[in-house]
């Protein structure tokens, strides 16, 4: 392989890096209230709102059952609002976000409902307000299911964000499909392969090993 396509392969994974980064973080910031609040919105929980929990649970459960690839293209005019164009990296990373935001919120959601309910009882005994036992008793004992759910979103991303190529989005998927399919290099359609394989076991790796010392309840052998 020549020094021009490791460059380009160089190149293209850290565009991948970028789009899944940016998209990880965002899709978070936005998860994560959406998630606590679907968790807790229930009949006779913490910020009781059955009919919003209802409505918001349907936007997420249609957000998440559309294929990214259909929701690529169904959502180009909110992305060529909001990066200004609906192909290259930056336009990428609007469905990357929009994918990942119902997601993240499911897993936030499962990892919250998961905790024992005689600890938000207990503090709520205690006089703690609903926010507070959201901050200081859902959130720290839900961490290492978060973490998990988390590592397995960006590992989702990276797999979404090679699909996105298919349409111009840039990054590995991109590189693959002009290289390795419409030039008939081969030798880099496997390179990329290799990369984004030796991507998702590292970040599996180290999320699980973040979960693992985050995790209150282990204790060392």
């Amino acid at each position: 392989m020549s020094p021009e396509l490791i460059g380009l392969i160089v190149d293209a994974t850290g565009e991948t890096l970028y789009m899944v980064a940016v998209a990880a973080l965002l899709g978070t910031l936005l998860g994560l209230p959406l998630g606590v609040f679907l968790a807790t919105s229930g009949r006779g929980e913490l910020f009781e709102a059955v009919a919003l929990n209802r409505v918001l649970g349907l936007v997420v459960n249609a957000t998440r059952s559309t294929p990214f690839i259909i929701l690529v293209v169904a959502i180009i005019p909110f992305t060529r609002l909001v990066a200004g164009t609906s192909i290259g990296t930056n336009a990428a990373m609007v469905p990357l976000t929009v994918a990942a935001t119902p997601f993240i919120a499911r897993i936030i959601e499962a990892a919250v409902r998961e905790v024992d309910h005689g600890l938000s009882e207990a503090s709520r005994a205690m006089g703690a307000t609903p926010m507070q036992i959201v901050v200081k008793v859902l959130l720290p004992e839900a961490r290492p299911a978060i973490v998990l759910g988390l590592t397995l979103t960006v590992v989702s991303l990276i797999g979404y964000s090679a699909m996105v190529g298919a349409v111009g989005g840039g990054g590995l998927g991109d590189l693959g499909i002009r290289y390795g399919y419409q030039r008939f290099m081969p030798e880099v359609m496997a390179a990329v392969v290799v990369v984004l394989i030796v991507l998702v076991q590292s970040l599996q790796s180290v999320g699980e090993a973040l979960a693992r010392h985050v995790n209150k309840r282990i204790r060392p052998a």
